[in-house]
C-alpha cells in the first residue's frame, strides 16, 4: 500500500481539495442553497463571464477526451496502464453521477427560482431546468485532472496544482452560468475524486502484481 501511496498521491493536488471539502463543508453548513447560488452568480463581469464560459468546458467529455489523450502520447503516459485507468476514470463517475441524476430529479436553479429578474444569465448559456444533482461536469473535470495529478512523473508533481485550480474552475462555472447549485458541484467533486482515486489504486495494484510475478526476486 505504501509504495502506491508514494507513487499516486499527489499533494499539490490533494491539499487543496482537502482544503475545498473543509471550506465548502462549512459554506454548506452555514448558508441555504439560494444565498450561495445568488453570491456566486452574482458576483459577476464581463472577464469573468468569458473565462467561466471557457472553464466550464474542463467537464465536458469531448474536452476529456482529448484532454487524456493528448497526455497519452506523452512518452512517460504512452502506456496500456495509464489508458485503461483514464478509460475506466472517465466512464465510471460518469454512471454513477449520470444515475443519481435521473433518480433524484432535482430542479435546476432557473427553475427553483423561475428565472428571477435577479439571476446573471446571458443568452448564449445553455439554459436548464432539471437533474441538477449532482453536477456531471464537476464529476469529470475532477476524475480527470485528479487521475493525471496521479500520474505525474516524480518532478512533475505541482503540476497538480493547475490542474486542481482547473477542476475547482470548472466546478464554479457550473453555479456561474446558472447550471447547478454549490451542493451539486460538491458532490461531483467528492464523486470524481474518489472514484479516480479507488479506480488508481486498483489499477496500480494489478500493475505492481503483474511487475511481480513478470520478475520474481530470486529464490535461495
Amino acid at each position: 500500500m505504501r509504495p502506491l501511496l508514494n507513487k499516486y498521491i499527489n499533494p499539490f493536488f490533494l491539499i487543496p481539495f482537502v482544503l475545498w471539502l473543509l471550506i465548502g463543508g462549512f459554506l454548506l453548513l452555514q448558508f441555504d442553497s439560494q444565498i450561495l447560488f445568488a453570491w456566486i452568480n452574482g458576483h459577476h463581469n464581463e472577464w469573468l463571464d468569458v473565462y467561466f464560459s471557457v472553464a466550464n468546458k474542463f467537464g465536458e467529455g469531448w474536452l476529456i477526451v482529448i484532454i487524456a489523450f493528448l497526455f497519452f502520447l506523452s512518452k512517460p503516459l504512452r502506456n496500456k496502464w495509464f489508458f485503461i485507468t483514464m478509460t475506466l476514470c472517465a466512464i465510471l463517475p460518469a454512471l454513477l453521477t449520470q444515475f443519481i441524476k435521473y433518480n433524484v430529479v432535482a430542479p435546476r436553479p432557473m427553475n427553483k427560482f423561475d428565472s428571477a429578474e435577479w439571476i446573471h444569465f446571458l443568452p448564449s448559456w445553455d439554459l436548464l431546468h432539471n437533474n441538477s444533482f449532482p453536477s456531471g461536469h464537476s464529476t469529470g473535470a475532477f476524475s480527470l485532472f485528479f487521475c493525471l495529478a496521479a500520474f505525474m512523473p516524480r518532478g512533475y508533481k505541482i503540476w497538480g496544482l493547475l490542474f486542481f485550480l482547473c477542476a475547482i474552475s470548472a466546478a464554479y462555472a457550473r453555479v456561474y452560468l446558472t447550471a447547478h447549485f454549490f451542493l451539486d458541484v460538491y458532490m461531483g467533486s467528492i464523486i470524481g475524486s474518489v472514484f479516480s482515486l479507488c479506480i488508481i489504486f486498483v489499477v496500480g495494484g494489478l500493475r505492481e502484481k503483474q511487475n511481480r510475478m513478470a520478475n520474481p526476486p530470486n529464490s535461495i
